[in-house]
């Protein structure tokens, strides 16, 4: 009885010995179809991320009305609401330092001391 079983394991083994020599080459697994962005991805002009508020200020200007002032990281962009949730006026500067202007908008500091003229109005002081 234990003659069949050696036969049966030497054949197995015999088996898959013969298995294992059929491909010899290596083989290689992919999980999916080939990346046909290969190498573009990094091909395009660097990204320029928009600015991030850095303050965002409610000033008492000289006739007594309230205006709402964000600032932005970048120094040139500042946004001016007439109310608090109302839609915001963006304005910009030349470069840093300069007033940020819009169309009829000019507003000169950053701090808690500016001086803003908008439509309809003369440049007045405000507080914040």
């Amino acid at each position: 009885m234990q003659k069949p079983l050696m036969l049966l394991q030497a054949a197995a083994c015999a088996g898959m010995l013969l298995l294992a020599a059929c491909n010899s080459q290596p083989e290689t697994l992919t999980s999916g179809p080939a990346d046909d962005m290969a190498g573009v991805d990094n091909a395009g002009a660097p990204v320029k991320l928009p600015p991030m508020m850095t303050a965002s200020k409610t000033y008492r200007c000289d006739d007594n009305s309230l205006v709402y002032i964000d600032f932005f990281n970048d120094g040139v962009t500042a946004h001016v609401r007439k109310e608090k949730n109302g839609t915001p006026t963006i304005l910009t500067a030349p470069e840093k330092g300069k007033p940020f202007v819009a169309e009829g908008y000019t507003l000169d500091g950053t701090g808690d001391n500016v001086k803003l003229a908008m439509p309809g109005k003369k440049e007045q002081s405000c507080k914040a």
